[in-house]
């Protein structure tokens, strides 16, 4: 397809003062791959820092993530493109590894400030097997042999894949109506569901009542429409006789050819967790069953690719055999042969065989699942077996068609379960449960009483001795949101074992292309901060050792201590409790991690680095958890994250920090996830919540009261967050994007006017304006946690793109002086920083970058004996010794590292990847 052309967009240009090196902005001359250095080096740009004209798009090879996938319904992706060098209505073409045309269906996701194309997102379907690799290109792309087509009509949406239709409502109950295929209609009655409780007893003793709410579709929108893509989105709430609560986004996905659909399920937790309380919740449809009961197929993927294989009605094993090839029927999930050529000591009597109706597998911890069924309601449940890890994948069907179903991160996301129920009639359902009705109901009440801290001042004594920042009223999961993913087959048939566990394997991981990490270096993509894993030194290799050991690390602790869950998955403990051999879950602000100090930011760029599947996987989670779980999307603090704590919500600290859209970046332009779109475009005026929440208001000396003409925001951890959110929104040219662009150069400008610039932090900013109040006298304020919450990357990104000298000086006066002496300070700030200044090898990256821009060694030398220093205090010194005991003691035996932390981890991995891509040809030996 063709891409639409934005309108222009500028940004304010002078030419660069002598000595001004051209830096990443020269990336826009180049298209193919290219050490970073070649983007370092002077007259590689015009005099703003732009290409003086385009190159054109280069050839991206594409490999999958993981290995070739054998099930495929269809995938996407995001590339990445130098400034100025492909037009914004660029069109694209895709061929596979053995130079055939692939249908590819292409739009734009993001644009550099010139119009030119940043970001393009592209997807394939499934149709027929998927190539080992693929080449994206300039060109007109091949159409598919059976485009999906959307025609919208009135009261409903219909979806043609070519093999199976889908027809979603535009009002009621249902979020499907039906899934045919060819004439038959598959499944029906596509509806979320959601049991919801009043209480729950802590004793165990006492009633509870329970009540079904079913989901009530308010508004359908089609997103896309082909030729190879179309998504459909629909939001409701879940209700039930007037009551009404769980505001959730469903996108549909469907790809020309496919057989199947994706689902990406999202809700809002609009409750403060005291009274009402979620039972259940899930996705069920209703499938239409007219095979003879020993002809109904169950199946049910537990860990790898084994199943429980059964038909409703089982004819194997009997004391009476109905001969060897009605049973080997059965067994393949094939259409036995007609009944009149059965013994007849069997088929005389077939009615005395019970057929078992339902079926349930539930995974209530990440250890263990256990799977029982029953012939109908009011009969007992008969235990079938238990296994481990279950892959969250089902079926239920006959040898003429059947449904296939399957959950995302099942087992990581538990407690979830598989239902299915009344498969001895001619309507059985399935239900995915997200959170499972056998379970104990979700309980996201506060985890004290408040400990009797009711004014300020016991709070802060409070944080003193458990780093909880605790305020009464501020621990709700009011909301906070959760998402997950399910994929939905209509198959012609029972599925052989074959099959049906490609289809686990692409349930477990959706197949996914990436770009090779050449081309994302050469387009300089997330601000050009990393390059690739190089061991060609000792001193390299020491670093990539640290740097694989510190990751394996996490993968061994989210396994051994389980972190795992419904609203855990994704995230990481901050700290370690030495003498207990435990990361502290259970002490204040010590818990989850909540992104203190940018794990997020860590794990993308090592992943895009490395091109390392276990590291995306890990960094995915990450990114579906702290952009829902650990952020609110609903209520007064919409827009804001929660400070690490013992829960996720439970912090009284609600910050710009945790929101920010630099942690989601990568996952939206990676994968063109659309929901992680959505989170981001919720920020784009979130400095509205500075008028109803002051982040610093337990520690102001002077009465503020917030002035939406004069808020007191910071210019470290509060505007990097706004910056990245107003950055996004303009480059992906959404609703308020000129607005965003406004803010953000005016923002940039009256920072950079300031007497001191960054280290003038906090200034008082004016909504009406976009603008901050020049302050007349210079002041010196530094904290040490303003540049490791985004500030450093999104201001990589900015000066890539936008020629504002004075803004970029004044970012590097404070990379340069962070590290620097006093001397230095007095000169340039008329005072000196404080001495105490902590994460000093965290911040060696800001030396690393000034040493880049400036071309200066000395920066580059205080960045790398800064991040060699031999002291332990200093995250990982040059001594820390890396490695792990063998713990017995602890409930679990365990691998332990004594000086490990999340923030030390996050915060060397950032500087030693941005060191060795800045400055790594100025290492010394």
């Amino acid at each position: 397809m063709t891409l639409p052309k934005p309108a222009a967009a500028t940004a304010p240009t002078s030419s660069p003062g002598p000595g001004r090196r051209s830096f990443l902005r020269g990336a826009a001359a180049v298209g193919t791959a290219a050490p970073l250095s070649s983007f370092l080096s002077p007259g590689t740009a015009s005099a703003a820092g732009r290409p003086t004209e385009s190159a054109g798009p280069s050839d991206v090879a594409l490999r999958w993530l993981e290995d070739r996938p054998a099930e495929l319904a269809g995938a996407s992706w995001g590339t990445p493109w130098p400034m100025g060098a492909v037009p914004g209505d660029q069109s694209f073409a895709l061929t596979a590894a053995d130079g055939a045309a692939v249908p590819v269906q292409s739009w734009p996701l993001a644009y550099w400030p010139d119009g030119s194309l940043k970001w393009s997102g592209h997807a394939i379907s499934g149709a027929g097997a998927a190539a080992d690799g693929y080449t994206l290109t300039a060109g007109e792309p091949a159409a598919p042999r059976s485009a999906v087509t959307v025609r919208e009509r009135r009261g409903h949406v219909d979806v043609d894949t070519g093999v199976i239709t889908v027809r979603m409502p535009t009002g009621g109950t249902d979020l499907v109506a039906r899934v045919k295929r060819g004439d038959r209609v598959i499944a029906e009655k596509g509806r979320l569901v959601n049991l919801k409780q009043d209480g729950i007893p802590d004793d165990g003793l006492g009633t509870v009542r329970r009540e079904e709410l079913l989901s009530a579709v308010e508004e359908v929108t089609v997103e896309q429409s082909g030729p190879v893509r179309a998504v459909v989105k629909i939001s409701g709430k879940h209700k039930r006789r007037g009551r009404s609560w769980l505001p959730f986004t469903v996108r549909l996905y469907f790809h020309a050819g496919a057989e199947s659909f994706r689902m990406v399920h999202s809700f809002v937790f609009d409750s403060d967790g005291q009274r009402d309380f979620i039972a259940g919740l899930g996705v069920r449809f209703t499938v239409p069953l007219d095979d003879e009961l020993h002809d109904r197929h169950v199946r049910l993927v537990g860990e790898g690719h084994g199943a429980l294989a059964e038909a409703v009605r089982p004819i194997t094993g009997l004391r009476r055999d109905p001969g060897e090839a009605v049973r080997q029927a059965q067994v393949a999930g094939r259409r036995t042969p007609d009944l009149s050529t059965w013994d007849t000591r069997v088929s005389g009597r077939i009615d005395l065989i019970p057929a078992f109706g339902d079926y349930k597998l539930s995974q209530l911890s990440s250890e263990g699942f256990t799977v029982t069924k029953r012939t109908k309601p009011g009969q007992g449940w008969v235990q079938a077996d238990e296994g481990h890890r279950a892959a969250g994948v089902g079926y239920l069907g006959g040898p003429g068609g059947g449904f296939a179903f399957g959950l995302k991160d099942f087992w990581q996301l538990h407690p979830t379960q598989l239902d299915i129920r009344a498969a001895h009639t001619r309507a059985a359902e399935v239900t995915v449960w997200l959170w499972s009705p056998d379970a104990p109901a979700m309980d996201t009440r506060f985890y004290h009483d408040g400990l009797g801290q009711d004014t300020y001042e016991e709070q802060l004594e409070g944080l003193e001795i458990t780093y909880e920042d605790y305020e009464p009223e501020f621990g709700t999961p009011y909301g906070v949101a959760r998402t997950s993913e399910l994929t939905f087959w209509a198959l012609d048939g029972t599925p052989d074992a074959e099959r049906l566990g490609a289809i686990a394997d692409a349930v477990r991981a959706a197949p996914q292309l990436v770009n090779p990490t050449e081309h994302l270096i050469a387009t300089g993509a997330f601000g050009g901060l990393f390059s690739p894993v190089d061991r060609s030194t000792p001193a390299r290799s020491r670093i990539e050792d640290n740097l694989d050991f510190l990751f394996d690390y996490y993968v061994t602790a989210r396994e051994q201590r389980h972190w795992y869950g419904f609203w855990n998955y994704g995230d990481v403990m901050h700290s370690q409790d030495g003498d207990r051999k435990v990361w502290r879950y259970d002490i204040g602000g010590y818990a989850w991690d909540n992104s203190e100090l940018s794990p997020d930011l860590w794990l993308w760029y090592a992943f895009v680095r490395s091109g390392r599947a276990d590291i995306f996987r890990f960094a995915e989670a990450m990114t579906r958890h702290t952009g829902e779980v650990d952020v609110y999307h609903a209520g007064d603090w919409a827009g804001l994250g929660t400070r690490h704590g013992v829960q996720h919500w439970a912090d009284s600290a609600k910050q710009q920090r945790i929101s920010t859209a630099t942690y989601r970046r990568f996952y939206h332009y990676l994968t063109t996830d659309e929901r992680t779109g959505d989170l981001m475009r919720e920020l784009a005026r979130s400095e509205e919540t500075f008028l109803v929440l002051d982040p610093i208001r337990k520690i102001r000396e002077e009465p503020y009261e917030p002035d939406p003409r004069a808020l007191s925001i910071g210019f470290g951890t509060d505007w990097s967050g706004l910056a990245a959110a107003w950055l996004t929104e303009w480059e992906r040219r959404g609703p308020r994007w000129e607005e965003c662009r406004d803010k953000l150069l005016g923002t940039m400008e009256t920072i950079a006017a300031q007497p001191n610039g960054f280290f003038q932090s906090p200034g008082l900013y004016d909504m009406e304006t976009g603008r901050y109040a020049v302050q007349e006298e210079p002041r010196i304020s530094v904290s040490h946690l303003s540049a490791v919450f985004g500030l450093v990357e999104v201001n990589a990104e900015l000066i890539q793109q936008i020629d504002m000298p004075e803004f970029e000086a004044a970012w590097l006066q404070y990379c340069r002086l962070y590290n620097g002496t006093d001397a230095e300070a007095e000169e340039e700030l008329g005072g000196t920083l404080p001495a105490n200044r902590n994460l000093r090898q965290a911040h060696t990256r800001l030396a690393a970058y000034a040493a880049a821009r400036l071309d200066d060694d000395t920066q580059a030398e205080r960045a790398w004996t800064g991040f060699f220093h031999p002291s332990t205090d200093w995250e990982y010194g040059r001594d820390t010794e890396l490695g792990t005991e063998r713990v017995e003691s602890t409930l679990n035996p365990t691998d332990w590292c004594d000086n490990a932390s999340t923030n030390n981890t996050a915060q060397y991995g950032l500087a030693a990847i941005q060191n060795l891509a800045l400055i790594g040809d100025r290492m010394p030996d």
